[in-house]
């Protein structure tokens, strides 16, 4: 039985997904120096009080909603309470009685607040706010304290920290991204344990994704895309040379930073493709996004290699380039069956403006069959610099016109160019013995290159 991640849109898979307010919640640097100053009066202000009371008052000092005074006068104001055997009040419920802060801004600290109790337990990292939730982890901005720099911090949720096999499956992500060294691939510094929180420390990438560009700008356009896609090449040719497959390519998990350097993100569903065991008991299972899946994951097969990432890829930039998703459907199985069965729709059908080359490129990529596809990314970027370039591509071009077998091709140039020169000791006009036999094998060859071709168009036309 064929299993899928557990979200509902098409567009969803268990890694994280953005969330939609990045709003940073940084202290100005005149408040910063106030808070660190009465850091220390805080904590000895709230000896009555608990962790959070501790947490909502450095919190609102840090924002600028009350003053250190402030904050240490409702800490007063706790401890009185309770020393006239009075019910207990919240250090928040105090700061809004006393008209320090009002309930609107108490609710606009709620995500930091509960930000900073889910990080407050990894050393060395001060949280400071929410990036980012999914089925799988939350991920927070934080600041690394050893050195003074933004870092992001991606936590497995408390409902899978007891699950040895997310807990696994945690860890391989950020084994599989401390393997990878490249300015295309967001950068992993630590994977570990602290206390009963799990984390994988990351590089922050402060921008947007291609996936926020899509719903913004509906399309790229075809030089834009170009130079992203090759850089997402780039990236993925580094990754298969570690034996990586990425297997989640999607706009969601391409960064873009504020100096336009794309940056792949997400290796959760990342896989090493000499790891048979794991491959043998994800057999049958599909992993992956339905928009943007390869037909061989649809169908948990063990042997996933880099034609798939370049199929998802290919998925990819045909929503850039378009503004519309490579098949359509009521639910992921019908997408996933499109994904199987459909004939694509060529993506300069849909876009006119579109070259032939892109086009020809991106069906390609999404060739339903592996093999008809790019073998490898350096394969892929041969054509995409080429098109950049406002050349044809030359391997696309090939594949798709006729549906040459480039193979044969191959071979025949290779004997054609195998050939020994005449034999200048003959007459003129008089051919040698070994041009009385090359020619009419050479001539035979090429027939049967050219019979082979129209036989598979034959085929095309008939599977029409």
């Amino acid at each position: 039985m064929t299993q899928f991640s557990p979200e509902p849109d098409p567009n969803k898979t268990a890694p994280i997904e953005r969330g939609d307010d990045t709003t940073p919640l940084d202290p100005t640097s005149g408040e910063q120096a106030s808070v660190e100053a009465t850091e220390e009066a805080l904590q000895r202000a709230a000896k009555g009080g608990t962790n959070i009371d501790t947490l909502v008052g450095r919190l609102v000092v840090e924002q600028g909603l009350a003053t250190p005074e402030e904050v240490q006068h409702a800490f007063a104001a706790a401890r009185g309470a309770e020393s006239e055997d009075k019910r207990g009040q919240s250090l928040a419920q105090i700061l809004i009685d006393h008209d320090y802060i009002t309930q609107r801004q108490l609710a606009r600290l709620k995500e930091r607040i509960e930000a900073e109790r889910s990080g407050q337990a990894i050393p060395g990292y001060r949280i400071l706010g929410r990036l980012g939730a999914g089925a799988m982890a939350k991920v927070y901005k934080a600041k690394q304290l050893s050195l003074d720099r933004m870092v992001a911090i991606k936590v497995l949720p408390k409902q899978h920290s007891q699950n040895p096999q997310f807990i696994e499956r945690f860890y391989a992500e950020g084994r599989a991204a401390a393997q990878l060294n490249h300015p295309n691939i967001v950068q992993a510094f630590d994977v570990g344990r602290a206390g009963d929180v799990y984390y994988f420390v990351m590089e922050y990438v402060e921008g947007r994704t291609v996936h926020d560009d899509i719903t913004k700008h509906k399309r790229y356009n075809e030089t834009e895309a170009l130079d992203f896609i090759i850089q997402t090449a780039e990236a993925l040719e580094h990754a298969h040379s570690k034996g990586l497959v990425h297997r989640d390519i999607k706009p969601k998990n391409l960064m873009i930073s504020k100096e336009g350097v794309l940056k792949v993100a997400d290796m959760g569903l990342a896989r090493a493709i000499s790891d048979k065991e794991a491959a043998e008991a994800e057999k049958g299972k599909a992993f992956g996004t339905p928009y943007y899946i390869s037909p061989e994951q649809i169908r948990g097969e063990v042997n996933i290699g880099p034609p798939a990432d370049i199929y998802s890829l290919g998925a990819t930039m045909y929503h850039m380039v378009t503004g519309s998703v490579p098949f359509e459907g009521k639910n992921p199985s019908a997408v996933m069956h499109k994904h199987l069965k459909a004939e694509l729709v060529p993506p300069d059908h849909v876009n006119p403006k579109l070259s032939a080359g892109v086009s020809e490129i991106i069906e390609v990529m999404m060739a339903k069959d592996p093999k008809a596809r790019y073998q490898t990314a350096t394969d892929l970027l041969l054509d995409l610099r080429a098109v950049r370039r406002g050349e044809t591509p030359p391997i696309a071009h090939k594949g798709v016109v006729g549906q040459v077998d480039l193979a044969q091709l191959a071979q025949i140039e290779a004997q054609v160019q195998a050939e020994p020169p005449p034999d200048s000791s003959q007459p003129p006009g008089k051919p040698g013995f070994s041009q009385i036999v090359m020619e009419p094998l050479f001539l035979i060859l090429i027939g049967m290159f050219f019979i082979s071709v129209a036989l598979n168009l034959l085929q095309a036309v008939g599977a029409l």
